[in-house]
């Protein structure tokens, strides 16, 4: 009898969620912001920050594969990165757009742009939806501004352009 029951919950439970309809989303992502952990060094000071996006996108052509290197992924590309991500700094109230001078020399400049890995689902149902978790670098070394804001945006392999989001200031310890 009790293997009854919990078959009949099984089959009700399969039924619900089988009935459900696959939600409708547009082929073009759309990104929203989720959150921001900053993490802090042994000093003190704010070194890494983790932003939260939620995202969703219709046909599931999100992120690349280590191979897609061809064009128009090649590293030439503006595609080459699919998270594109500006750094901003309040400079005495005005909020600038600030590219990082490269790492060492011969480098490009320093970035947080990325590269999203292929998030496309098995199976014929390709809709996704969910959060990306990017970590970002926080402390810019070379500037004395302590307020900072990121506008961020993803595409897909379609060369789709996400909206664009603008997260909350965030004041570092330096």
């Amino acid at each position: 009898m009790r293997g009854t029951k919990v078959y009949i919950a099984l089959l009700l439970s399969l039924l619900f969620f089988a009935c459900r309809e696959k939600p409708e989303f547009s082929d073009i992502p759309y990104i929203k912001y989720a959150g921001f952990d900053a993490i802090t060094n042994r000093e003190g000071k704010d070194s890494i920050g983790i932003l939260k996006l939620y995202f969703t996108d219709g046909d599931g052509d999100v992120g690349l594969s280590a191979s897609d290197t061809l064009p128009p992924y090649d590293k030439e590309s503006v595609y080459y990165f699919n998270f594109f991500i500006d750094y901003f700094e309040k400079q005495n109230g005005v909020w600038t757009k600030v590219v990082l001078p490269p790492p060492f020399p011969g480098a490009d400049s320093l970035t947080n742009n990325s590269r999203i890995p292929n998030l496309t689902p098995e199976g014929p149902n390709k809709t996704l939806e969910g959060e990306i978790n990017m970590q970002l670098f926080t402390n810019n070394p070379f500037s004395e501004f302590d307020t900072v804001r990121y506008e961020v945006r993803i595409c897909d392999r379609a060369l789709n352009m996400s909206n664009t989001v603008r997260t909350p200031d965030y004041i570092l310890r330096k």
